[in-house]
């Protein structure tokens, strides 16, 4: 069968890959805990009531024809007041972009800013930003980032890159790390994409910056900071994106938000009409309902941020723990977002059968089936297959299920030679 060259040269998802694996095994009995998928168990952290509540009323309204292209009014009006509330950012109505998630909203950037053959940047490890490249037809330059910064870029690294290119695709909180930019780290970064636009001509595009900060409203004691607030003068080269899917752990409520230069948001308004990718009416009006309502928001965000942060640190101060007895893993401590950074360096060990681990998908493998586990290799975000780094995700998990695991993660580790 003939298919366009664009889907026969598309990356199969590794994640997916993984998550067919421990799909497998739970069918024939086994029980894996899950730290793959960045979503939520809703048996553990559901939505909130008063926002299900609000749906379902939408709902009884008959609110269940098409939306406005760029989203409804209401939530837009919301959306506005929260980001002057929250991040001091003054956007209007028509700034706004309302989609089905943010999904959406990043591809729309990447095609709104991106010809083909453009040189976008972005950091490894990050999410997708491999992915939306291909489907733009972009080059992409990936920039290694280190340990050493928590796997946040640097201004040092990327500056050597950001010649000619269009786009500058950044997240913090970020995914897969769950680590985030300091003040002085994103400033130096900021003020290297003002001294190149300054560098080019009139006739010239200048270089954009897609910030995901989606995960902003879940942090642990650390200042989400963004570009705009930093760089006033940066206004016009920024689209942020962000929404409830992480926040309210409502990934399957599908309301996202991007917002930015009234341009530019019109561009990717016109492309998402084409698609048709706009969050359903009725979640929409609820959500613009329950987000207005600052204090509820933030009384549903200090006890989810509480007990996702338990379950991250349990992990952290295990894996700390294991660290101490002399086992060659460590991790980074929680900042934000639902995921907490591991090392585990056994690649190149043996198993008890003999067979070698040769790269970080054997090892992770070799935790599903012996200690039922399932982690995500950072290979899955950019990085090389020799990089024993992994990312661990702990919205489906229970907190019981994280100490319970500990023992048997120790147990395969002890096994390998």
């Amino acid at each position: 069968m003939k298919v366009s060259r664009l889907v026969s040269t598309l990356i199969g998802s590794e994640i997916i890959k993984i998550g067919n694996e421990v799909n497998e095994l739970k069918r024939k009995g086994a029980n894996i805990a899950n730290l793959t998928i960045g979503d939520f168990d809703p048996q553990i952290y559901s939505i909130p009531k008063e926002l299900e509540n609000e749906i379902t009323l939408a709902y009884k309204a008959l609110e269940t024809n098409y939306p406005p292209a760029d989203g409804v009014l209401t939530l837009r009006e919301t959306v506005s007041s929260v980001v002057k509330s929250r991040y001091g950012l003054d956007y209007a109505a028509n700034e706004i972009l309302i989609s089905a998630g943010s999904r959406p909203l990043i591809y729309s950037t990447f095609l709104a800013l991106v010809d083909p053959g453009d040189k976008v940047v972005y950091p490894a490890p990050s999410w997708n930003n491999n992915h939306y490249c291909h489907l733009s037809g972009a080059i992409d330059v990936q920039v290694e980032t280190l340990p050493e910064n928590n796997f946040m870029p640097t201004a040092a690294e990327l500056k050597p890159h950001l010649k000619g290119a269009v786009l500058l695709a950044l997240c913090s909180p970020l995914n897969p790390t769950g680590t985030m930019f300091t003040k002085e780290q994103l400033e130096e970064i900021c003020d290297a994409v003002i001294e190149e636009n300054a560098s080019r001509g009139a006739d010239e595009k200048p270089l954009y910056i897609m910030y995901d900060q989606i995960y902003s409203l879940l942090t642990f004691g650390k200042d989400h900071v963004n570009p705009v607030s930093l760089r006033p003068e940066l206004r016009d080269y920024v689209v942020f994106i962000d929404g409830t899917s992480k926040c309210l752990a409502a990934t399957g409520v599908r309301v996202g938000w991007g917002f930015g230069p009234a341009e530019i948001i019109s561009k990717m308004k016109a492309l998402l009409g084409h698609v048709g990718a706009w969050a359903p009416k009725a979640e929409q009006i609820a959500v613009s309902k329950y987000f207005a309502n600052e204090p509820l928001v933030d009384g549903f965000l200090d006890q989810f941020k509480s007990s996702i942060k338990e379950s991250l640190d349990v992990l952290h101060n295990g894996f700390q723990e294991l660290k101490n007895e002399g086992f060659k893993v460590d991790s980074i401590a929680p900042m934000g977002a639902i995921y907490l950074t591991l090392k585990i360096d056994y690649i190149g060990k043996s198993t008890p059968e003999g067979v070698l681990l040769s790269n970080s998908a054997d090892l992770n493998f070799y935790l599903i089936r012996t200690a039922n586990i399932a982690l995500v290799p950072f290979s899955a975000f950019g990085n090389d297959e020799s990089m024993p780094w992994f990312r661990a995700s702990v919205g489906g998990c229970s907190l019981e299920d994280i100490k319970s695991m500990l023992p048997r993660i120790k147990a395969a580790l002890s096994a390998l030679k």
